[in-house]
């Protein structure tokens, strides 16, 4: 199964927790596609590069997994969170569904006092429209197994 690491990359902490994240994944059999492997460096890219990238390497994905943390979604994590939603939307045998994780204690202090946990809600309900948020690495891997077991 194919995974599309989904997060803000803008930082080289981001980076790097991105980089530990798919290790683990990959550690655990999952191929990964994560957007800042694509591209060398970050700076010299147009805006039509990075869509045509990723949004191939949206295409190319059976599942979404998308890194949540901050004080606000990533906007491109957002952008690809609403078009993988439409992809599962329109043929649910390739595509299979999108893992939200959270690992933020900003948002786990908030879990349960408000709809959407304190996320914004389009972005959460498309999510849980086609998968789940997840609360730890593991309960996302869980997660992932649990759509790489569904019969196609």
């Amino acid at each position: 199964m194919r995974i599309y690491v989904a997060g803000a990359l803008f930082s080289e902490a981001e980076r790097a927790w991105l980089d530990g994240l798919a290790a683990r994944l990959r550690g655990e059999g999952f191929e990964c596609f994560v957007p800042h492997e694509q591209f060398g460096e970050l700076t010299e890219l147009t805006p039509a590069e990075v869509y045509r990238g990723d949004a191939e390497g949206v295409r190319s994905a059976n599942v979404l997994l998308a890194w949540l943390d901050g004080p606000s979604i990533d906007d491109g994590t957002a952008c690809e969170i609403g078009m993988f939603a439409e992809l599962v939307e329109r043929d649910e045998r390739r595509y299979r569904g999108i893992v939200g994780l959270v690992t933020d204690l900003r948002l786990e202090r908030r879990r349960g006092n408000a709809a959407g946990d304190g996320m914004n809600l389009f972005v959460a309900g498309a999510i849980e429209a086609c998968g789940r948020i997840c609360w730890s690495v593991d309960e996302a891997v869980e997660a992932l197994r649990e759509l790489e077991s569904q019969p196609r």
